[in-house]
């Protein structure tokens, strides 16, 4: 998607209102504060890399704040991470506070409140992906959920330059599409887990025998068949000689459903190609049935109830 920039003239609150449009489409939904700042400008450039989400962020200073209303039951369940590469932000979530340096990462739940905080002018790298990527248990993602993680030793020292990098070729992450894409995701954010791993005190790696190989193997499977109507429970167990049941327990094991996995990825394309003007001739509802929405009414319903706007609302309001 080309890059997104607030309004060149108008009032703030036009600027502000923008910029909360631009970040809601491309992340989640949520709230721009404005902070004491008379010329307020932003601009965004996101890829889409697998199932990762990269964006590259500058702005003036500013709050974005995620809220109860934001978050419906059916809430995709991804997890943020924010690389701070200028300036300074604090990011609360829960009961916990963590002031965000340069050179430093910090991790939080999209599925729970936030609010980040920015009080000068700063550039990010912000990636999203879903929870199960992550391969984190639940005590070692709650010890290091809103706490900022350093770059600049232990292990931050090699993952810290990758990061940096992928903030600098998001553009060229763009056109390169779907080539090899799946397998960067996993490594970017296998990377990630491992640091976060390092930070709470744990030395083990990420398991890839046995069912998690199988799991890894069963969502690549997916998410190459996502544009395909036909894509079932019933074929996807077939396809990996295994029992629909055991399928489920699989996906279960990462906090999923087959159907809501499948659905939250199709929305998730969907909304990028609606961010995308060189799409603009395809009506919104060729837009759904690309990905597997056939009926332009349940694809409209199912994109509402995960972005807060219909698919043509996000048109417009790209536009």
């Amino acid at each position: 998607m080309p890059r997104m920039t607030t309004p060149h003239d108008g009032p703030t609150t036009r600027r502000l209102e923008s910029w909360r449009d631009a970040v809601s489409r491309n992340l989640v939904p949520l709230e721009v504060l404005p902070r004491a700042c008379p010329d307020f400008r932003a601009s965004l450039r996101s890829a889409q890399v697998g199932r990762l989400q990269m964006s590259a962020i500058t702005a003036e200073p500013h709050t974005v704040a995620r809220t109860r209303r934001h978050i419906g039951s059916d809430a995709p369940d991804f997890f943020q991470v924010t690389l701070q590469l200028t300036g300074h932000g604090v990011l609360s979530q829960g009961d916990r506070q963590a002031r965000v340096a340069p050179g430093e990462l910090v991790i939080y739940d999209t599925r729970c409140p936030f609010t980040y905080d920015l009080d000068q002018s700063h550039s990010g790298l912000v990636l999203m992906f879903p929870r199960p990527m992550l391969q984190l248990t639940e005590r070692e993602l709650a010890r290091v959920t809103a706490t900022p993680v350093s770059c600049h030793d232990g292990l931050g020292q090699v993952v810290g330059p990758f990061l940096y990098g992928l903030a600098r070729q998001v553009e060229r992450l763009e056109q390169l599409g779907s080539r090899g894409t799946t397998r960067l995701a996993d490594n970017v954010v296998g990377l990630i887990g491992t640091l976060l791993a390092e930070h709470t005190g744990g030395d083990r790696a990420p398991d890839f025998d046995g069912p998690s190989l199988l799991t890894q193997r069963i969502l690549v499977h997916m998410e190459q068949r996502l544009a395909d109507p036909r894509l079932s429970p019933e074929g996807i167990a077939a396809a990996h000689r295994i029992s629909r049941r055991y399928l489920y327990k699989l996906l279960a094991e990462q906090g999923y459903t087959v159907s809501g996995w499948i659905r939250e990825q199709r929305l998730a394309r969907c909304r990028r190609d609606l961010a995308d003007p060189a799409l603009d001739h395809l009506p919104v509802g060729a837009i759904g049935g690309r990905w597997g929405f056939p009926d332009p009414a349940h694809f409209s319903h199912a994109f509402k109830a995960a972005y807060g706007m219909s698919p043509r609302e996000a048109r417009a309001a790209r536009r």
